[in-house]
């Protein structure tokens, strides 16, 4: 069901980003897939750029441990109990990855219209140097990076089933983006692992 190693070819391993391809095998993918498009705890919240409130332009739920919260773009999540599917992915990821997650953001981009702006994941939450795992199940988009200064890029095709994990360094050193892609028509689940510091 799993691979048990990611791929390391530059510039990624540069980067310090790891991928794994197919993590999760077509058949299981698709039943967490479905899972997740039913979850009734997705929203659209709204988010403030240049003094003006937009609304988020995916859907978006917080799991976690109890009494964990999270703050980004002026939303506020107070974490959802974590339900058996997601301790049993999160399990493996961590089993993977080799790191801990207390917490994990589902997003849902319902078809290419939907998207994730320039940003890095670097709230006070998560500590100094956050460590963030991705998992995608769905639509395949395209995740972009960006080095702060400008000067280096990377790209990659998120598939159904992969896995990425942006280690030590990445949110300090670089932002990343979901773009739109008008000719994606079917939805795409996104879990980000992350870990919130409990003060």
């Amino acid at each position: 069901m799993l691979m048990s190693e990611p791929s390391t070819e530059s510039p990624l391993s540069a980067a310090n980003i790891h991928l794994w391809k197919s993590f999760y095998k077509h058949e299981v993918a698709v039943s967490y897939l479905g899972y997740f498009l039913q979850l009734p705890n997705l929203r659209q919240g709204e988010v403030q750029l240049f003094g003006k409130t937009y609304p988020t332009p995916r859907l978006e739920a917080f799991f976690g441990e109890a009494g964990l919260s999270y703050s980004y773009s002026n939303q506020r999540f107070n974490a959802l109990p974590w339900c058996p599917i997601l301790s049993e992915i999160r399990d493996a990821v961590e089993q993977t990855t080799q790191h801990s997650f207390n917490a994990v953001l589902v997003n849902l981009y319902r078809n290419g219209a939907d998207s994730n702006g320039w940003h890095a994941d670097n709230e006070a939450e998560l500590g100094e140097d956050p460590v963030i795992a991705s998992l995608s199940f769905g639509a395949a988009r395209k995740f972009h990076l960006k080095t702060n200064t400008g000067n280096k890029t990377v790209k990659i095709l998120l598939e159904h089933g992969d896995l990425l994990l942006m280690g030590s360094g990445v949110q300090r050193e670089w932002k990343h983006c979901i773009p739109k892609s008008p000719k994606v028509t079917t939805p795409r689940i996104n879990l980000t692992f992350r870990k919130i510091i409990i003060k």
